[in-house]
């Protein structure tokens, strides 16, 4: 009966949920369009920022040509996806991952 009413929020169309502990995001370089895939855990890398906001912020290195960037995806109190950022690079949508 707990939470029945509650409105789940749409799941984000760059970050997929693998289990209730970890996420996965692939990124686009701009320079090389090389993709590369970050998968990451609420309990070992999405911390809190200076306002109190879970974040996981992350430098991107492709491996074959070493571009480089930035990517931010933030959370609400109940770990769901409010946004996500890239500098230097462009996030692919999991309708487009070919596992």
């Amino acid at each position: 009966m707990f939470n029945l009413f509650r409105k789940k929020s749409p799941p984000n169309p760059y970050v997929k949920q693998d289990d209730p502990q970890t996420y996965r995001v692939r990124v686009k370089t701009h320079r090389h369009g090389e993709v590369v895939e970050f998968r990451f855990t609420k309990s070992a890398h999405i911390g809190l920022d200076d306002d109190g906001n879970y974040i996981f912020r992350k430098p991107v290195v492709s491996p074959q040509f070493f571009d480089k960037g930035e990517l931010l995806v933030q959370f609400d109190a109940r770990y769901n996806v409010t946004s996500v950022q890239g500098e230097g690079v462009d996030f692919v949508p999991v309708a487009e991952w070919t596992e």
